[in-house]
């Protein structure tokens, strides 16, 4: 792999990579360590891509394995966030009311709700990132839907209504 194509896979897909760990780990010093870890796996694993969005799907897909590793691991369920113990918090992706509520849902339900609406991904293709059955994923939206909408306030409405032509 030559020098022009990892600097494209960096820039195309570090804050991608970034955003999901996020969206999982809820820390932003292991977003970086995810990153690495995945773009790695990249560089190390003689990898051939059939498209792009082949290759930006097994990117994601290894971006979520990599969460769950760390989320698996003892040092990471055994130690406080260093923003916890300094009553401060780290610099995080720009926060808003609908953010923070997608990450108070439960993981499967945040994880296709952010697929879906933040990078822009379909039912199908969500349902092969996350292995599950194409059913499933739109369960996941329809009742993540329903808890943001039940959490959210009125002037979030035109968020609910358009996604409820995906719940059919």
């Amino acid at each position: 792999m030559d020098e022009q194509e990892v600097r494209r896979v960096v820039k195309d897909y570090s804050d991608m990579i970034k955003r999901i760990s996020y969206n999982y780990l809820q820390h932003t010093y292991d977003c970086d360590d995810i990153c690495q870890t995945v773009f790695l796996k990249y560089l190390t694993g003689n990898i051939s891509f059939k498209s792009r969005e082949h290759e930006k799907a097994w990117m994601v897909r290894t971006t979520i394995n990599a969460c769950h590793d760390l989320k698996k691991n003892a040092f990471f369920r055994k130690t406080v966030a260093l923003d916890e113990v300094a009553n401060e918090e780290a610099s995080q992706t720009k926060k808003s009311e609908v953010l923070e509520e997608i990450w108070k849902l439960p993981g499967n339900y945040r994880a296709a709700i952010y697929l879906h609406y933040y990078e822009g991904y379909s039912t199908e293709e969500i349902a092969d990132i996350m292995g599950k059955r194409k059913t499933a994923v739109s369960k996941y939206l329809s009742r993540g839907r329903r808890i943001l909408k039940d959490a959210l306030s009125d002037e979030y409405a035109c968020f609910y209504k358009a996604g409820e032509q995906y719940a059919k």
